[in-house]
């Protein structure tokens, strides 16, 4: 089953046979190598197909090994490190606390 050519390739084979048309060719020649640049217009198309399905295909292989590549590592690790300096406030935490405790020790025990 042979596909036709769209009206467009016909048309632009057509008018390039007639602007390269020697002298004294007849318009049956004309067609034949209209009939010849329209098979190679088309092959051509089909052979840019092919290139753009290729680097398509290319082109998501390589987002979904980005992709994978993303999920595997996580963009940042957090790192925890222990601080061994207490803050002002922590340390008024912790006095007000004992405080609290020494004071209900000796009210408990009074």
């Amino acid at each position: 089953m042979k596909q036709s050519s769209s009206n467009e390739t016909q048309e632009q084979a057509l008018t390039i046979a007639k602007s390269t048309q020697k002298e004294g060719q007849t318009k049956a020649q004309t067609k034949l190598i209209a009939s010849g640049i329209e098979k190679g217009i088309t092959e051509y198309k089909k052979q840019h197909k092919a290139k753009a399905r290729q680097s398509d295909k290319a082109r998501k292989q390589q987002v979904k090994s980005k992709q994978k590549i993303q999920h595997d590592e996580p963009e940042f690790e957090l790192e925890f490190t222990e601080s061994t300096q207490m803050t002002p406030i922590v340390w008024a935490l912790v006095c007000a606390l004992g405080l609290s405790w020494l004071g209900f020790a000796l009210y408990f025990f009074s």
